[in-house]
C-alpha cells in the first residue's frame, strides 16, 4: 500500500496523531491483514481486543500483539491510561515477497510467492465526550450485570428454600406413616396375643372337661 495513510487521522504532514507500534515482516499477505484491521479501526482498545480475541483468522493473533504493544507504549512512554485509548488508525503495508519454485510436469516449474506485510497500529486518547459515553456505557453494563446477578441469586435461594420445604414435608409424611405403621403393628401384636391366650384357655377348659368325664366313667 503506497501513498499517505489517510486513516492515521493526521491531516498535517509531520503531525503526530498518537502512539504506534509496528510489526515488520509478518508472514501473511497485506490483503488478509487488512480484512481484520477493518474490524477494529475506531474502536476503543478493550472492544478491539475482544474482537481480535474472537476472530478466527490466524493473522488476528499477530494484530492483537501489535495492539498490545501500542497500548504499552502509550502507557509507559506517554503516561496515558489504557482505558482511555482507542484505535485511531491501523493499516498493513506490503513487505518483501519471497519467491520459491515448485517442480511441475515436463521439466517446468511454478513460482510460489510467499507474501509478507508490515502491520501498524496507532492508538490515541479518546475525546472527553466519547470518554464519558464509554464510561457511562460501562457503568450501565456493570450495573445491569450486578442486577442480573442479584436476581439469579434470589431465584436460586427461592428454589433452594422450596426444595428444602418439600424435603421437610416429605420427611414429616414419612414419619407419620411410620408412626401409623408402628401403631398398627402394636395393635396386631395385641390381637394376636389375645387370640393366643383365648385359644390356650379354651384348650385348658376342654382338657379339664375331658378329665372330669374320665373320672366320672371310672367312678361308675
Amino acid at each position: 500500500m503506497t501513498g499517505p495513510k489517510l486513516n492515521e487521522g493526521a491531516t498535517v504532514a509531520g503531525e503526530r496523531s498518537g502512539t504506534k507500534a509496528v510489526a515488520r515482516h509478518v508472514r501473511s499477505s497485506a490483503y488478509k491483514a487488512r480484512v481484520v484491521l477493518d474490524l477494529i479501526r475506531g474502536l476503543d482498545v478493550r472492544s478491539a481486543d475482544e474482537v481480535l480475541m474472537l476472530t478466527e483468522r490466524g493473522i488476528a493473533r499477530d494484530i492483537r500483539k501489535v495492539l498490545r504493544s501500542a497500548v504499552a507504549n502509550a502507557v509507559n512512554n506517554e503516561g496515558q491510561e489504557a482505558d482511555e485509548l482507542y484505535v485511531v488508525a491501523c493499516f498493513a503495508d506490503e513487505g518483501p515477497t519471497m519467491r520459491r519454485f515448485r517442480p511441475r510436469a515436463r521439466g517446468r516449474a511454478t513460482r510460489i510467492r510467499k507474501r509478507t506485510c508490515h502491520i501498524t497500529v496507532i492508538v490515541a486518547r479518546m475525546s472527553d465526550d466519547r470518554l464519558s459515553v464509554v464510561r457511562a456505557r460501562a457503568e450501565g453494563a456493570s450495573a445491569s450485570a450486578q442486577a442480573s446477578r442479584r436476581a439469579r441469586v434470589e431465584r436460586s435461594r427461592e428454589r433452594a428454600e422450596a426444595a428444602k420445604a418439600a424435603v421437610d414435608q416429605a420427611d414429616a409424611a414419612e414419619e407419620s406413616i411410620d408412626e401409623i405403621d408402628d401403631t398398627e403393628a402394636v395393635d396386631e401384636a395385641v390381637e394376636t396375643e389375645t387370640e393366643t391366650e383365648a385359644a390356650a384357655e379354651t384348650e385348658a377348659a376342654d382338657s379339664d372337661e375331658a378329665e372330669d368325664a374320665a373320672d366320672d366313667e371310672e367312678t361308675n
